[in-house]
This record gives structure tokens, sequence and C-alpha cells, in this order.
């Protein structure tokens, strides 16, 4: 995995994140989701580091990153704070400007730092969500159902997290088995665990999703009218929740001047794990188009 990749540790005002660093080309940030690592772009990263420098890192809260406590208005883990670690880190390797890719929780840290930092982002590819605040507001009955885990994960701590702590393998593999029809537990995944069991990071998982309640709806609320002049692009399991229950291109289209370009993949939610060919493919195309 990641052949040719350095491992690197990068100082931020806040602690330090872990990325991994390999190819030559144009900067291109890997943000992953939850319940996982940077490592979930295992099969993606080689092939797109033929044509771009790519920086896939850890969340803070996630995988090797520092780990911050919860507040009362889960600031820590509000992605304005997540979206900071990845500009000062990019900042610190050098790189001013560059592009990004975001699955999940990684997305909404994307999209976040697009609003924040827009001059920084060359183009934007997020995967497999629509925006928090259009996903809460059209909250259905079977969106409750399918993503019960975003009403479970806010609750009150530490409820959740002695929950999940008394068999967190079982915790996460319901999760990846539920959103991907049926995930290995192999290799990679066994490396997900290794960081998820220990509590500091199933809280900080769950301050993640507690902030999207909370303060990131405030943050997004107050954006709601500013649109992004940036390119962006929207990919989706065929299989998944989102475009089941949700209209991906016409949702993001609400938040940016530019014609939004996008379609279904082949997979359940993990598209770069469950159809990496296909999603190699679609991010090169897009950004090649904006290099």
């Amino acid at each position: 995995m990641f052949k040719n990749f350095i491992k690197k540790f990068v100082k931020v005002k806040k602690g330090k994140v872990f990325c991994r660093i390999g190819g030559k080309g144009p900067p291109l940030l890997l943000l992953h989701g939850y319940p996982q690592t940077h490592l979930m772009w295992h099969k993606t990263a080689p092939k797109l580091a033929e044509n771009f420098t790519v920086i896939a890192a850890d969340l803070r809260g996630y995988g090797a990153s520092f780990v911050l406590p919860g507040d009362k208005k889960h600031l820590n883990y509000s992605k304005r704070e997540m979206s900071k670690d990845m500009v000062q880190m990019m900042n610190k390797l050098g790189f001013k400007k560059f592009f990004i890719a975001g699955h999940d929780r990684g997305g909404r840290v994307a999209h976040r730092l697009a609003r924040d930092h827009e001059k920084k982002v060359i183009a934007m590819s997020v995967l497999d969500i629509c925006p928090t605040l259009d996903m809460y507001e059209q909250t259905t009955k079977e969106f409750a159902k399918a993503y019960f885990h975003w009403f479970f994960l806010i609750q009150p701590k530490w409820l959740p997290e002695k929950i999940i702590k008394i068999d967190p393998r079982k915790w996460m593999k319901s999760c990846l088995d539920k959103w991907s029809g049926n995930h290995k537990f192999g290799k990679v995944e066994q490396e997900y665990l290794k960081s998820f069991k220990k509590i500091k990071r199933i809280h900080a998982s769950c301050e993640d999703y507690r902030a999207s309640a909370t303060i990131d709806l405030e943050h997004d609320k107050k954006d709601r009218k500013k649109l992004l002049n940036i390119p962006i692009q929207v990919l989706w399991g065929k299989n998944g929740v989102i475009g089941k229950q949700f209209k991906p291109l016409k949702d993001w289209q609400k938040y940016t001047r530019r014609k939004i370009t996008g379609s279904s993949m082949k997979s359940g939610h993990f598209i770069p794990e469950e159809d990496p060919k296909e999603t190699v493919i679609k991010l090169k195309k897009f950004f090649f188009a904006h290099i």
C-alpha cells in the first residue's frame, strides 16, 4: 500500500497531522471519512500519484493525527477548525493552492475549507455526500433509518462512546457492511480499528458528528447565500443512500456559481474502495480540466 509514498507528521497550530505524500505534479489533498483513515485511498492514491503530488491526510481525531478533547459547543471538531488544520498543513508543505477530494466526513471538511479559504482551492470533488445543511433540513424517516448513526453519535457524551467501546470492531464492521453491502474486514480495516478503538478517538469521532448537528449548521446557515466560484465535481454511489434519497447535482448547484459536474458510481458508499478504477478515471478527468 502507498508504494513510494513517504510518511510525515506536519505540525499545525493545534497539534501534529499525519499524512502520506507521493507522486509528482499539481498538489491533490485527499480526505477520508468515518470510521476510516487516510488508508481508504490505498487503491486510488498510487494511480493518482502518476499525475499529481498526492497528500493523503488523517483528520484531527482520526488515524494517527492529534486528538483534542470535546468542548461544550463542539468547536474543536467543527469543520471550520478541521479545515484550518488542512490549510496549515498544506502551507507547511509548500502548497499555496491545491486540488481537493473528500469522501464522507472528509467531503464536509473540504466543503468548509472551500468556503473559508476559497482562494486555496483550484477545484474540489466531493464523494457520496450532499451538503450537511440540506441533509438535515431534508431528513425523513427513511433517511433516519438509513443514517441512524447521525442521530446516535450526537447523543450527549459519554453515551455513544461507552456503547461503541464495548465492541468497537463490531460497531465498525456494522457501519462498513451497512454502507457498502458487504465490506471485507481485512488488513486495512484492522488498521482502521487500531486507532478507532481508542476511547479518545471514539470520543473525537462522536464530537465530529455533534459539531455537524450544531456549530457546523450555524456556520452553514450564515453562509447559505455565499456562492462558491470554483469547479465542483460530485460523485455518489448508485447503491447508496445519497443518490436514492437526495438530488446530489441539484443540491450542490445551490452552493456555486459554476455548473456542477458529476455522476453516480457503480458502488455503495465507499466509492474509492468499491470502484477504484473508475474513481481514478473520474478524478483525473475532472482535475486535468482545471490544471
